[in-house]
């Protein structure tokens, strides 16, 4: 939308008001700002706070959109974590809380992507469901591109999952869009080299057009599961619970026909032996 900075007032928002993010380190604040700087946002809107905490609490109802790849396993005190959040999601762990302190931060119609580990879609206890029934049945998620746990080495092995929701406060979830990406145009080892296999290409294209995706079968590698069968599985949302699987029946010879076989071979195999010794004298 190159046309679209022609005018003035779009080029203030974007440069002044577009962009922001909330975080704890000042070594991150400074690498996020040349980021942006140099990528053309000439005043990015970088907040150094804990956003979980009170003293971040009055963002809410603000962002049309969020893209967030939050701490894992971290853990922290009831106390330390701005109150609303907690009414969305009891918890002391950080990959949960962040998903409340989305939907605080976002406003109606505002949406989100956010890698989270798998724990968090097949979790069936507790502030897992909590935050999943917030998310499916309260508001609307979109999609759920599961990744190879190789994705993000040589930092990290965890297996992880994207989640795509919409803020709507009503509900919304119809069917949900679900994604078994198996590779990423790169290697899943430490050394993350470039290879051919590359799915996001495909899932960018079937995200795109998912009025397509409604006859797929659950043996590809994307399909739509209803919003019923979800809730009746109280919010599963590992891609195993639903994706099908095709086990092929391989017939083998019977044992004595196999033995049968391995005494021919070792006939022939002798008899070559000896063929051998006889050249060589």
């Amino acid at each position: 939308h190159e046309d679209w900075f022609l005018d003035r007032d779009f080029r203030d928002h974007f440069n002044n008001e577009m962009f922001n993010g909330v975080e704890i380190d000042d070594t991150m604040i400074r690498i996020g700002a040349m980021n942006l700087q140099l990528h053309g946002i000439e005043n990015p809107n970088l907040i150094k706070n804990d956003a979980l905490s009170e003293s971040a609490g009055h963002i809410r109802n603000k962002y049309s959109l969020i893209l967030a790849n939050p701490p894992f396993k971290g853990s922290l005190d009831y106390d330390a974590v701005e109150n609303s959040i907690l009414k969305i999601v009891k918890s002391k762990k950080t990959e949960l809380l962040f998903l409340g302190l989305m939907l605080r931060m976002m406003k109606t119609g505002g949406r989100a992507a956010v890698i989270v580990p798998d724990g968090v879609l097949f979790g069936s206890k507790g502030a897992f469901v909590q935050i999943k029934s917030e998310i499916i049945e309260k508001n609307k998620l979109d999609a759920v591109i599961s990744m190879p746990s190789g994705v993000f080495k040589p930092y990290a092995g965890v297996s992880t999952a994207v989640l795509l929701f919409t803020k709507t406060g009503t509900g919304g979830t119809d069917k949900v869009w679900f994604y078994d990406m198996e590779a990423d145009g790169y290697s899943l080892n430490d050394n993350r080299t470039k290879i051919k296999e590359d799915d996001i290409p495909d899932i960018l294209d079937r995200y795109h057009n998912l009025g397509d995706e409604s006859d797929r079968a659950r043996t590809d590698k994307s399909f739509l599961v209803p919003f019923d069968e979800i809730k009746a599985n109280n919010w599963d949302l590992s891609i195993n619970r639903y994706k099908e699987i095709i086990y092929e029946e391989i017939a083998y010879a019977a044992p004595s026909e196999i033995i049968k076989d391995i005494e021919i071979i070792d006939q022939e195999r002798n008899q070559a032996l000896a063929a051998l010794k006889e050249m060589l004298g």
